[in-house]
């Protein structure tokens, strides 16, 4: 099916046609044509008020629940949220079950790629089991496929094994992708340590349990002279300490979870569940300093943090109510919605393009003639309510049910194959 953009403005930072409004055609899985007026009568046509296209999308670090945890998500399920948030790519932790621990698993997911042209990419896991224990086969999985290696929102406690990683991803050319988080300061804490906890009886996560973290995995990636990807930090002090990496040369870069730019400990004064999540939501000077973080360059990459979880993990009392939230669908709507006066549209839209393909060290797809189609298709003006019923994703635990949003995605476009929300 032929598809016809009508009046696009292009967000492509550095391509020739960077803001300017046109008709793109697609044909055959690429794109044929971009023109300020193009004709073609027997095409599917995608229009709106205020319609944007982008390169597509990418998430990294998704928690799906295949193979093992179907119950709260597929391979497929995933792929069809995806779509509808707008990503075109997604690079999926490997804690399911059995664990992404060796080329079989990562195989499997190569294997099993979803029928709407979202491609799954593997982030293999550093340790068995993601354990924290033993190494796995890096290099073997890396033959297999894994594009990083990781052991999802389990942060690598011991330092040896950290550095042998990072050794061991050197040899690969691949990132170490941890979030660090030191245990033995965190304890069994439920939310940011600060006034709220302290005014809820909430056992706390200081700050300090990130930093202390952060710092000793910068030190072993400058002695191991690898690259890493700091998860969803969190902090005003992981802010500055890898910009400061950064500017010291040290292959390091950052991204963050969209609901810490947008909510704080504050949120949670209701005990809303669906906003207990890892990393905790933090101060508010900590959501200033993350937004400053993404302006500035120290931040390369928005992320989902897609985590579901059954009801069963979310109706309880706080402080026995699982951590996470899915965040595929509505990452973007989210953002736009109470960000806009902070981030501009292309700040986030290199957020979720540019930044994650770069730290996966991904192909960049282009928007002009003759290029295979890798397109996300949106209209940050429109309003809509993310509903139960309309949802793709198999779980529920998300704060933004039955709310207004304003940003909705009208398509996405990869090779042959499109998703098409009208």
């Amino acid at each position: 099916m032929d598809i016809l953009l009508k009046r696009a403005k292009i967000i492509a930072s550095g391509d020739k046609n960077h803001l300017q409004t046109k008709d793109i055609l697609i044909s055959k899985g690429k794109i044929e044509k971009i023109a300020n007026n193009v004709s073609a009568p027997k095409a599917k046509v995608i229009e709106s008020a205020n319609l944007h296209v982008s390169i597509g999308w990418m998430d990294i670090g998704t928690h799906i629940g295949e193979p093992g945890l179907e119950h709260r998500e597929t391979i497929e399920s995933a792929a069809r949220a995806a779509a509808v948030g707008g990503y075109t790519d997604i690079a999926v932790m490997p804690t399911v079950n059995p664990v992404t621990h060796s080329k079989s698993e990562v195989s499997y997911i190569a294997n099993n790629q979803p029928s709407n042209g979202v491609r799954i990419h593997s982030i293999a896991a550093v340790s068995k089991n993601a354990k924290g224990e033993d190494l796995t086969e890096m290099i073997d999985m890396s033959r297999a496929g894994a594009v990083a290696f990781g052991d999802g929102l389990k942060s690598i406690e011991d330092s040896g094994m950290m550095m042998r990683a990072l050794q061991y991803a050197k040899a690969v050319q691949k990132p170490i992708i941890n979030y660090s988080l030191d245990k033995s300061l965190a304890h069994d804490g439920q939310m940011h340590e600060g006034d709220v906890s302290v005014s809820l009886g909430m056992q706390g996560i200081p700050s300090l349990a990130e930093q202390v973290a952060v710092q000793r995995d910068l030190y072993l990636t400058k002695y191991t002279d690898s690259e890493l990807v700091m998860h969803c930090i969190s902090t005003s002090e992981s802010c500055d300490l890898v910009k400061k990496a950064i500017k010291d040369k040290i292959n390091v870069s950052a991204t963050v979870a969209y609901l810490n730019l947008i909510h704080t400990d504050e949120d949670l004064r209701t005990f809303n569940s669906n906003l207990k999540v890892r990393p905790p939501l933090r101060s508010n000077d900590d959501r200033k300093s993350l937004i400053k973080g993404l302006r500035n360059g120290s931040i390369q990459s928005i992320v989902s943090n897609h985590v579901p979880l059954e009801e069963e993990q979310k109706k309880l009392e706080f402080s026995y109510a699982g951590f996470g939230a899915i965040g595929l669908e509505t990452c973007f709507a989210a953002i736009n919605t109470y960000l806009s006066h902070d981030l501009s549209l292309e700040d986030i839209v290199n957020a979720l393009t540019i930044g994650p393909r770069r730290q996966l060290k991904t192909e960049i797809p282009e928007i002009k003639s003759g290029a295979e189609v890798c397109l996300t298709v949106f209209d940050p003006s429109i309003r809509w309510s993310y509903e139960s019923r309309s949802k793709k994703s198999i779980s529920a635990n998300n704060n933004y049910l039955a709310s207004e949003l304003k940003g909705k995605v009208l398509a996405t476009i990869s090779g042959s194959k499109s998703t098409i929300n009208l």
